[in-house]
């Protein structure tokens, strides 16, 4: 009988080691290894580096592959359709990743629900919830027919594989992935070697009948994937659930994608029905942005699509040091290089403030082209002046912004901006700025403040802010 051995496998990068360590040895990364009891192999009989016989398979030129175009699935849900390239592949796998509460056993319901109500076969496995709560969930959805969608409650990979290999649906939800377990392995669900065996075994089946399996995964404290780095490797498509519990809007983005762009981004609701695809997303946030200090739109790039989001800041005297920091859908890094440039090359200089952003929504951004809209939004809150596109001075000069509604009184708007910010206090351009500037347009937005009128960013902040009188709220 052979012995059971220690290794530490990294979540990482899946390497393995046969003692801890804090750093793994293979990528790098700090406290990723997690031990694993394995089974020795037994002995083979043959030299140490012998390999065992194999068949020679002699390659094929790719003129000679034939393609076989699968026609998609529609998910009945045509923002998640899109990020997904057109709808589900048969056969792919579509590993969903989020926050707990975010949405995305709803998500994948609402779509097998449309599924079923298009006469396509699914099945719903759940490891983490019961038949009946299942029910509960599913009978308060608006979507297609949720209460028809066959369910099975289990969590032995063994079972799965048979249930699948027998029912051989189209579409197949395994809600989580981490939650499976396979009985040859003596580790518990959800450890590296469990997460790559069921990932592994549920590709195989997938790939044999063509059936378009949705993973959803679980998320580290930090947003990550939670378990091995191989899991991202071996699916065909990762989505990233972004949004707040406390928020109403949700994004889905494609972090990887075999079958499509993973330039896409799709913006939901969270109803008590469910989620609602926002077609029109810069209209709502458009309608809510405000004229205060500190406040300004950003023309950013959702994949492919334009988005007009409002960025707020807020500066006030500090009682700490150093004085904080705080961010909220943008990077924490992108604000101190902002800061920097702007107490630099424009004379704004916060080192005693307390600095507040955040993008209103619950909205991310992680582009470069909101470094201007964030260096007016703090600016703008630094000296008490409101950003619109037409004002008057306290010398009672027109605002270089200033647009005429036809009657020659200055109409007031929300100010919209994008572009890159350099560390030499230039402004750089980025890409679609043609459609960026097309939907500031459609709302009005208009002229916007984008690197092609105004090259650096003293220009910038001296067209948004003239001298003027403080903001009285």
């Amino acid at each position: 009988m052979p012995r059971s051995r220690t290794i530490y496998i990294c979540s990482a990068c899946g390497a393995e080691a046969p003692r801890w360590a804090g750093q793994c040895a293979s990528c790098g990364e700090w406290n990723t290894l997690s031990e694993e009891i394995r089974a020795s192999a037994p002995a083979r009989g043959r030299a140490a580096g012998q390999r065992a016989g194999g068949t020679a398979v002699a390659p094929v030129p790719l003129s000679q592959v034939v393609a076989v175009e699968h026609r998609r699935l529609s998910t009945g849900i045509g923002e998640l359709d899109n990020v997904l390239g057109g709808g589900l592949v048969p056969g792919s796998l579509v590993l969903i990743g989020g926050s707990p509460g975010v949405g995305k056993s709803t998500l994948t319901t609402m779509a097998l629900a449309h599924l079923v109500a298009a006469r396509h076969s699914t099945i719903y496995i759940s490891g983490e919830e019961s038949a009946a709560q299942i029910r509960l969930r599913a009978q308060r959805l608006a979507a297609g027919d949720p209460l028809a969608i066959p369910v099975v409650a289990e969590t032995d990979l063994a079972t799965i594989v048979a249930t699948l290999e027998h029912e051989r649906p189209e579409v197949c939800v395994i809600d989580s992935v981490q939650t499976m377990r396979s009985s040859e392995l003596t580790s518990v669900a959800g450890s590296v070697a469990q997460v790559r065996e069921v990932a592994a075994e549920i590709m195989r089946v997938a790939k044999a009948h063509s059936i378009a399996v949705l993973l959803v995964g679980h998320v580290t404290k930090d947003g990550s994937l939670a378990g091995p780095r191989v899991l991202e490797h071996l699916v065909d498509c990762v989505l990233q659930f972004e949004g707040e519990r406390e928020r109403t809007y949700r994004t889905v983005r494609a972090v990887k994608n075999r079958f499509g762009s993973t330039s896409e981004a799709g913006v939901f609701e969270m109803r008590d029905d469910g989620l609602v695809e926002v077609l029109d997303a810069s209209a709502r946030f458009v309608a809510s942005a405000t004229r205060a200090p500190g406040s300004v739109v950003l023309c950013a790039m959702e994949g492919s699509r334009p988005l007009l989001v409002e960025v707020q800041a807020l500066v006030n005297p500090s009682e700490l040091e150093p004085p904080r920091r705080v961010v909220a859908g943008i990077d924490r890094n992108r604000l101190a290089l902002v800061l920097a440039v702007l107490a630099r090359h424009v004379g704004i200089g916060l080192g005693n403030a307390d600095v507040f952003v955040n993008v209103v929504g619950g909205v991310r951004v992680d582009e470069p082209g909101a470094d201007l809209a964030v260096a007016l939004a703090v600016a703008s809150a630094a000296k008490g002046i409101p950003l619109s596109t037409a004002r008057v001075d306290g010398s009672g000069d027109q605002h270089p912004l200033a647009i005429d509604d036809g009657d020659g009184a200055p109409v007031a708007v929300p100010l919209a901006c994008f572009g890159e910010l350099g560390l030499t206090g230039e402004l750089r351009p980025v890409g679609h700025a043609e459609r960026r500037l097309a939907e500031a347009k459609r709302f009005g937005l208009t002229p916007v403040i984008d690197p092609e009128r105004f090259p650096t960013l003293r220009q910038a902040v001296g067209a948004a802010l003239p001298r003027r009188r403080p903001y009285a709220a």
